[in-house]
């Protein structure tokens, strides 16, 4: 028996962790007398917890004693910096306080120009102009900020979004079809936004028509290349463009800004438009870096009192009453306004963002918000009919990818079921909805490391058509193919992965005390904000933690946790926790902080993510596993 390291155990934690090991021990069978305790606790550690818990890399000098940072700048505020690749100066000042100055010049923008010009030639000629959008909250809002300024230089132009469930995304056949039969014009020019790239035939049809095509988006070519269009403002298609980052109501917003530029509109204030970039940008998932950063911050502190009506009432039914974060948006906004397009209503989204009227508003919001009840219980039946096919056929360690596909799941919810079924197995996951004809539509999610895209690419044999983006994506497919694309699928991943890569982590930012948790901390801390995709949210890990009183459950998932580290008494929220097994105290957490105003009272509140049984203290290199 390795005494010494019981001892050492018992001198760090007391009788208390002592004998909590020595239980699990019998508890699981695992025996004490040929292990050290220390590393049978990091081992017990990974049994417990789905995740394989990991420190953050540093992106900068962690020991870079000269960091130039702003006065006032909390330790543990700079800590988070340094991991993020901020070691101080200008580049870290303008990313704790972004200003509308450092915006670029639009331009830089490949075919800005071209665009710019033709739009000013359907406005001086008073041209027919149709906006043709996507159905999710990048399109709708793209169109509406589009119409906004068309409209400000006096152009009407006509407004379209497909059907999700019979045209399907972009700038289809059938999408091109009904909108020229329902516009009620004949326009000579057509701004494609959120959508066609990969739209070769369907510009060259719309040439051959005599009418001209600008593209205004942010996804990959196809295997075509690009279609023949007056002008592709698209970042994705340049060599080397900085700008790949921008959604399409980002791109669209860089093209306002080069109308404006070219011809300056006096009653024409376009921050205030910032708020509907700001949902587009943070919906997308997009990197939230640099102009990202900084039309979200600005947009977001907009939105509350939004000159859009729509988005006013949308964030008083979801609860909004102070400056919202992204995550609010992420998870109260983004939903209800994706959600009408997800069960075949998306003007009611696009109606919500254009109207004036409050009483109107009121109507659509609560309009959306019962689409998005709907959504929920579609997703609800998606979700439970997937695992249990999981459970029937799923082998986690020979299926590196899940496929599924069925006749009577919604095409509008699968995209969300994929995500939630990625997230709960990690592994990329294609859910499919397949039609009575046998023809499927499929969305996907991937983890870290695999491209959807190049994996289309690899299985376009099995498809009939697919794209996107590497992390998000949509086929279409025969249901006779489906196990040939599940297996080349696999083949794909297992061929461009490695094991290490395939393995969930949790990677964690900084370890912290619970007396470290106050709200000095937080005013410091969220000018880290907004956090997602390319600044993440930051996860904490405290050590030593027992609970006080048994767990309590809330709403119809989560877990109340009621918690003490040393003196110190903490409460948290464990979302989707009331199905976690709950390991032996003392605990490891990992966990998220935000901040909580309740009847004018402000907290810090702490967001569980992770628990796993404690790992002594300076024992890393085996807990960080």
């Amino acid at each position: 028996m390795r005494c010494d390291g019981y001892l050492k155990c018992l001198a760090t934690y007391g009788s208390e962790y002592f004998f909590s090991l020595l239980g699990i021990c019998s508890r699981k069978r695992i025996s004490h007398s040929i292990l050290d305790p220390l590393a049978l606790w990091a081992e017990y550690a990974r049994m417990i917890s789905g995740f394989h818990w990991q420190m953050r890399p540093s992106c900068a000098n962690e020991h870079g004693k000269d960091a130039d940072f702003p006065e006032g700048i909390p330790e543990l505020v700079r800590h988070l910096l340094l991991r993020r690749g901020h070691g101080g100066g200008i580049e870290t000042e303008q990313f704790l306080y972004p200003r509308l100055s450092d915006l670029t010049d639009p331009y830089l923008i490949a075919d800005m120009r071209a665009a710019v010009d033709r739009i000013f030639k359907a406005v001086d000629a008073g041209e027919s102009v149709c906006i043709y959008g996507d159905y999710d909250v990048d399109g709708v809002t793209s169109v509406a900020l589009l119409q906004a300024i068309l409209r400000a230089y006096d152009l009407e132009p006509r407004l379209f979004i497909p059907v999700r469930s019979r045209e399907g995304y972009g700038l289809s056949e059938q999408g091109v079809a009904r909108c020229l039969e329902e516009i009620d014009c004949d326009p000579t020019l057509i701004i494609t936004v959120d959508c066609g790239t990969s739209s070769v035939d369907e510009v060259e049809e719309l040439r051959d028509r005599g009418i001209d095509v600008i593209i205004l988006d942010h996804h990959e070519a196809g295997p075509q290349g690009l279609p023949a269009a007056v002008a592709v403002v698209n970042p994705k298609v340049e060599d080397n463009s900085p700008y790949t980052y921008l959604c399409s109501a980002g791109v669209v917003f860089k093209l306002t800004h080069a109308l404006l530029k070219e011809r300056k509109l006096k009653d024409f204030d376009l921050k205030q438009y910032m708020d509907l970039v700001a949902v587009a940008t943070v919906a997308d998932i997009v990197p939230l870096v640099d102009e990202n950063r900084l039309l979200v911050r600005h947009g977001l502190k907009r939105l509350v009192s939004s000159r859009h009506m729509g988005l006013q009432m949308l964030a008083t039914l979801a609860g909004l009453s102070a400056v919202p974060t992204a995550a609010h948006v992420g998870f109260r906004i983004g939903p209800r306004i994706n959600a009408a397009g997800r069960m075949d209503a998306p003007m009611d989204a696009l109606e919500l963002l254009l109207t004036m009227d409050s009483d109107r508003a009121q109507q659509l919001a609560q309009l959306l918000d019962g689409h998005n009840k709907k959504r929920q219980e579609e997703e609800e039946t998606i979700r439970s009919e997937a695992i249990a096919m999981l459970q029937k056929d799923f082998d986690p360690s020979r299926d590196h990818v899940i496929v599924l596909g069925s006749r009577s799941w919604h095409p509008g919810v699968v995209g969300i079921v994929a995500s939630q079924l990625m997230r709960r197995y990690y592994k990329p996951t294609f859910v499919i909805a397949i039609d009575s004809t046998g023809v499927g539509k499929g969305s996907g999610r991937a983890i870290p490391g695999v491209s959807l895209v190049q994996a289309i690419n690899y299985c376009s044999d099995c498809l009939i058509s697919g794209g996107g983006h590497d992390m998000a994506a949509g086929l279409v497919i025969e249901e006779k193919q489906l196990d040939m694309f599940r297996e080349k699928f696999n083949r794909y991943v297992e061929e461009t992965t490695t094991p290490q890569q395939r393995m969930p982590i949790l990677l964690i930012d900084a370890e912290v005390t619970f007396a470290e948790l106050t709200l000095d901390l937080l005013d410091s801390y969220e000018l880290l904000e907004p956090f997602g995709n390319a600044n993440p949210l930051p996860v904490f890990m405290s050590r030593g933690i027992f609970p006080t009183e048994p767990p309590k459950r809330a709403g119809n998932n989560h877990l109340k946790l009621f918690m003490r580290q040393g003196f110190v008494e903490r409460d948290a929220i464990f979302f989707n926790g009331a199905d976690f097994d709950l390991p032996e105290p003392p605990w490891d957490i990992a966990f998220t902080i935000d901040r909580n105003v309740f009847r004018g009272r402000t907290s810090l509140s702490i967001s569980i993510q992770d628990i796993r049984t404690s790992v002594p203290p300076g024992e890393d290199d085996q807990a960080w596993v």
